[in-house]
This record gives structure tokens, C-alpha cells and sequence, in this order.
């Protein structure tokens, strides 16, 4: 497989759209043959296996996780590199943080606080990738996950609300023991600038805008064992919002209210 193709003259919104939308014809029928064979960690951007005897194949042509950035491959890392750029799409976001993390760092040692920071990491990242989104980026004691049409699907917003659910679950929400560590979450959908940023080597694919600080704000907002969802994410995602505990916001730094519903998971 050969990265995208790149339009005359350089890579151009137009182009980042119809890539993080569909990808190109190209990327599309490769991206068709990887999710036949046999599935593990995946590069975020082409679907190609990292393990397995797929991935020792893809090796050989060049396709194993940056050492820049683990999640995608050194092709899509290589692409990304040097034809930064993104466009404005829709797609959904969830931010997800401990609660009360000030109070538990001060009963807690700076090595055990950080071996719990780690685990909540790694069950927030299982839930994000087994529900085809990508992590943004982790922040003190936050992860931040994007979730878009190339990597999810035109249902990403379902895809968002199922991952913030899958990290209440992983983290002990909802069992009889209760959480290992109090978790709140917030998942919005909008129109967003998605693309390639950085300087020099450091190059990473990102989301910005005002619905990526809508999310913030909402994860901030949420209390422990909480996901606030607001009614646009409910509504593209095509759930059903009667008997949920609906909510108008007034967020931080926004002008207008937030119309959101809280969702919560039961014992299983």
C-alpha cells in the first residue's frame, strides 16, 4: 500500500476532509482488507495489524508503530509528517478524568498515585480502542479521545457513547464493590478542525475547537460515575434520551447553556 495520494500542489483542506471522512479511494480498499484479517492493535489511521503474522508482513513494507507515536504506523506518521494540515469535520469527543484526584494524591504516595494514574490510563485506552476511537492525548490525570469518521465509522458519536460507558465499567462503576478510582466523563459531537500538528519531529493528529471544549467543560463537570452526554451527541448517535436526567448547563467561558443528559451504568 502507498500512503494517500496528494493533489497537485500539496495537501489542501478539500483533501484532509475527504481523508479523515472516507480516506482516499485507495486507502479505503486497503483499510477493507485489513479489518478481514485477523484483528489485535491496529494502526488508528489504515487498520493495518501491529502483531500476529499479518503484522510480521507488515514489518516488511514498512508498517509498524511510529516511534513517534505508537498508535499509527511509521507510513501514516510518515504521511502526516510531511503534509500537515486537517479540516473542519463532524465528529464526537469524550474527556475523561478522576475526580477528587487532589484528595487522593494526598493519601496516597507520589509512586502509588502514579501507579494509579497508569492503570486508569490503560482501562480508559482499552475502552477508547475496543470501540474504534483514538487517543488524543493524556493530560495530569485526564485522556482525551477523538472519534471520527476514517477511524469510526459514520457512527462515531454511538461509538463515543459506548467507549465513556465502557471506561465508568472498567473502572468499577456500577459493581457492588465500587470503583477503584472515581471516574467522571464527558462525550459531545460536532464540527471540529481535525489534522496534523507540530514542529519538526513532533508531529500528532489532533481536534480543536469549541466542541472540543465543550467536552472538557462537561468532564469537569461530571461527578464520579457520571457521563454527561449533551442532546446533540444523544440525538446523532440515535439513543433514546426519555427517562434519562436532562440538564442545561451554564459552562465555563460559554455565553449560551449546554442542553446534556446523564447517563450512568447498573450493576451488569
Amino acid at each position: 500500500m502507498t500512503s494517500p495520494r496528494i493533489p497537485a500542489g500539496g495537501a489542501n483542506e478539500d483533501f484532509w476532509r475527504d481523508y479523515l471522512t472516507r480516506g482516499d479511494s485507495s486507502e479505503r480498499r486497503w483499510r477493507g482488507l485489513m479489518r478481514r484479517l485477523p484483528s489485535g492493535p491496529r494502526c488508528k489511521l489504515c487498520a493495518a495489524p501491529f502483531h500476529g503474522p499479518v503484522g510480521s508482513v507488515m514489518r516488511i513494507v514498512g508498517k509498524f508503530p511510529s516511534a513517534m507515536d505508537p498508535k499509527v504506523c511509521n507510513t501514516c506518521f510518515s504521511f502526516m509528517e510531511k503534509n500537515r494540515g486537517g479540516a473542519e469535520i463532524v465528529c464526537s469527543f469524550v474527556f475523561a478524568d478522576i475526580r477528587n484526584s487532589t484528595t487522593i494524591a494526598e493519601r496516597l504516595s507520589p509512586r502509588d498515585f502514579r501507579a494509579l494514574v497508569d492503570r486508569f490510563y490503560t482501562a480508559a485506552s482499552d475502552a477508547i480502542y475496543a470501540n474504534d476511537g483514538g487517543i488524543d492525548k493524556f493530560v495530569g490525570d485526564e485522556i482525551v479521545a477523538y472519534f471520527f469518521p476514517l477511524m469510526s465509522g459514520p457512527d462515531h458519536a454511538r461509538h463515543a457513547v459506548d467507549a465513556a460507558l465502557g471506561i465508568l465499567r472498567a473502572t468499577g462503576h456500577g459493581t457492588p464493590e465500587g470503583p477503584w478510582v472515581p471516574v467522571g466523563v464527558g462525550v459531545n459531537s460536532g464540527s471540529a478542525w481535525v489534522g496534523a500538528v507540530g514542529d519538526g519531529a513532533h508531529v500528532e493528529l489532533t481536534a480543536l475547537g469549541d466542541n472540543v471544549n465543550i467536552t472538557a467543560r462537561l468532564a469537569s463537570t461530571a461527578q464520579g460515575g457520571e457521563v454527561l452526554v449533551t442532546a446533540d451527541a444523544m440525538r446523532a448517535a440515535g439513543l433514546e434520551m426519555s427517562g434519562l436526567e436532562h440538564r442545561s448547563l451554564e459552562l465555563k467561558g460559554r455565553e449560551q447553556t449546554t442542553d446534556v443528559v446523564s447517563v450512568r451504568v447498573g450493576p451488569a
